[in-house]
């Protein structure tokens, strides 16, 4: 599942590295060629409830496989794109395959694992996230300094068949066990907790990307950076973010707000830092990475923190939200790339992150005045 996850994620990323090149040889400005990052978002968005309820029936391993393949297709008709328009209609399918896989693996852990190893097992599959970010991104990046960008889609289109294999070999059956209805939708979304982690997810996620997107124009740019090192920067990146996953791993188990808080503050301070001095950006980028490495396993345990939830009621959920949000921060980081700038893009940034510092903040603080009183 980690490596699924790692698949997914360098899949959906992979136009991040490959921005300046893939908008020169498309003939595109940059924050166009960011539509390569925000369309699976958005499609991701609807695609999550509809496979989990479209699919409710299947064996989820299946299901899993069944969108490997998809992922592959994918990233081979990406390699060949002669065009901008035939590059997004394959991104398409990415998102469909994004929105439905994150839907089923973000929750598969409990059935995988005994009970006392589920907070583990969270963390190394969503450790495939911070993973992408380190062999994935940076890797594409290195790959299409030698060969092009059209060689990195070409390689990650032989993975997911690699990753099919192993699915389908290594994971047992996994039949539906409690499906959501669509009915069940409006009473989860009214449970407190759901709706101040979506919350969270929708500030965070969309202000992370809002810069994350357009992460190399901002090294070279502001940060001075030349482009041969951009990729051996976004390498550090991710092995932070390795760490930040597990870190988070272990202190969201104890609580997911107090984490969240730290984490959203984290990446406020360091696209500021970015935005407003002249300081050598690797260790800002290092605490970014960090920061962020951990929010996905975060939300999720906040997430499913309210066993009242049906499960893939709240991982459909997040999954919608967070792609959605990703989808908006690329939308929105693009529109300010090409027009403000990326001083302004970074300022947005640190305001939506800033946003959730303070959400946390009264969250951890109305959360501990409900104990105090029991």
């Amino acid at each position: 599942m980690a490596t699924g996850t790692f698949t997914i994620v360098t899949t959906e990323m992979l136009p991040v590295g490959l921005l300046s090149p893939m908008a020169k040889d498309l003939h595109v400005p940059e924050g166009t060629a960011g539509l390569a990052v925000t369309l699976p978002g958005l499609v991701a968005v609807v695609s999550s409830l509809a496979v989990a309820l479209g699919g409710r029936r299947l064996d989820r391993r299946v299901l899993l496989c069944s969108l490997a393949g998809l992922v592959a297709a994918a990233n081979a008709v990406s390699a060949v794109a002669p065009s901008l328009g035939v590059l997004l209609a394959a991104r398409v399918l990415v998102g469909v395959a994004i929105g439905g896989f994150w839907a089923i693996a973000a929750g598969i852990a409990p059935r995988l694992v005994p009970e006392r190893q589920v907070g583990t097992a969270t963390a190394v599959i969503f450790g495939g996230v911070a993973v992408a970010s380190v062999a994935g991104v940076p890797a594409g990046a290195f790959v299409a300094q030698a060969a092009g960008w059209r060689a990195s889609f070409g390689v990650m289109a032989v993975l997911p068949v690699v990753i099919l294999l192993l699915m389908a070999v290594t994971l047992p059956p996994l039949p539906p066990t409690t499906p959501f209805r669509m009915a069940d939708l409006p009473g989860v979304l009214r449970l407190p907790t759901i709706r101040l982690g979506l919350t969270l997810t929708v500030l965070i996620v969309v202000g992370h990307f809002v810069a994350y997107t357009y992460v190399r124009p901002v090294l070279e740019e502001l940060g001075g950076v030349r482009s041969g090192l951009i990729g051996p920067m976004l390498l550090a990146y991710g092995l932070a973010g390795i760490a930040g996953n597990f870190l988070a791993g272990r202190t969201a188990a104890r609580n997911p707000r107090r984490t969240l808080l730290v984490q959203a503050a984290a990446i406020a301070l360091v696209t500021v830092v970015l935005a407003a001095t002249s300081v050598p950006p690797l260790l800002p980028l290092l605490v970014w990475g960090v920061a962020y490495g951990g929010v996905s396993v975060s939300l999720q345990t906040l997430l499913v923190s309210d066993r009242s939830a049906p499960p893939e009621a709240a991982t459909s959920l997040m999954s919608s939200f967070f792609n959605g949000s990703i989808a908006l921060g690329a939308l929105v980081g693009g529109r300010l790339t090409d027009g403000p700038g990326l001083t302004p893009l970074l300022y947005t940034a640190a305001s939506l992150t800033a946003a959730a510092t303070l959400l946390a903040t009264a969250a951890s603080g109305a959360r501990g005045r409900v104990a105090a009183t029991r």
